[in-house]
């Protein structure tokens, strides 16, 4: 008794599987890992920039003498601030930029796989129906 769910590796066609699940899945795993370097970076970056101008702050506030030197010390901060914002807003453009570029990125891979699923389908139902076009007439003897 033959078991009807056991394997035939004749009918396997892992030329097919690596090109319509494999593939894609391994171009969309790479996508993201690169993705997600490039975000870290952008925030290994950020933190960098923002930890350095908390301490260089804490180092003048360590260095002020007198009334004068806070008087000079605070006036900085308008300025250590207004820089702040502006790199924050730059790191936040920088954060968006990646994201669009890597939903552009998916979008077109996945364009790409359902278009190459397409094909593998048609090529698929055009063996199917030579192979029954050429069974029929044996089929009908």
């Amino acid at each position: 008794m033959t078991n009807a769910f056991a394997f035939d590796a004749k009918q396997f066609d892992t030329a097919q599987l690596e090109s319509v699940f494999l593939a894609p899945a391994r171009a969309f795993a790479a996508l993201s890992v690169d993705f997600t370097e490039k975000l870290v970076n952008a925030q290994l970056d950020a933190t960098k920039v923002y930890a350095d101008t908390n301490l260089a702050q804490l180092r003048s506030l360590a260095e002020v003498k007198d009334a004068e030197g806070l008087k000079s010390y605070l006036e900085g901060q308008q300025e250590v601030a207004k820089e702040l914002t502006e790199r924050m807003k730059g790191d936040a453009e920088k954060v968006v930029a990646l994201q669009q570029e890597f939903a552009q990125e998916s979008q077109k891979l996945t364009e790409s796989t359902v278009k190459q699923a397409q094909e593998s389908a048609e090529q698929a139902t055009e063996t199917a129906s030579k192979a029954v076009k050429e069974a029929a007439p044996k089929a009908a003897k």
